[in-house]
């Protein structure tokens, strides 16, 4: 995108050198003004693509942590189903096992 600005104002200012009806000086001050300005909007460009990557990456970020959160809960919810049910197995066992040693 910002090459093509650059080749346009390029090719803009090469052929207004070659049209110019005027002398060198004052086409070089409006060439250097006119490098001025574009430089200065590229300048303004970078910044604003800086500034929306910085607010994508922040977004991305907090998108993240409250992803992360989710699963964490998530994860936590199916743990405690998964020690219920060992619990329960568990006891289980015990109850078969007092079984046993009672008919020992």
């Amino acid at each position: 995108m910002i090459h093509k600005i650059v080749l346009g104002v390029l090719v803009g200012a090469g052929i207004g050198v070659l049209l110019a009806p005027e002398k060198g000086k004052v086409t070089r001050d409006k060439l250097k003004k006119e490098g001025k300005h574009v430089k200065d909007q590229i300048t303004q460009d970078f910044k604003e693509v800086k500034e929306d990557v910085s607010k994508a990456a922040q977004s991305g970020k907090a998108k993240f942590k409250e992803e992360a959160k989710d699963f964490a809960s998530k994860a936590s919810h199916k743990t405690e189903k998964a020690i219920t049910f060992l619990e329960k197995q568990l006891a289980i066992l015990k109850e078969k096992n007092r079984t046993l040693q009672h008919t020992s």
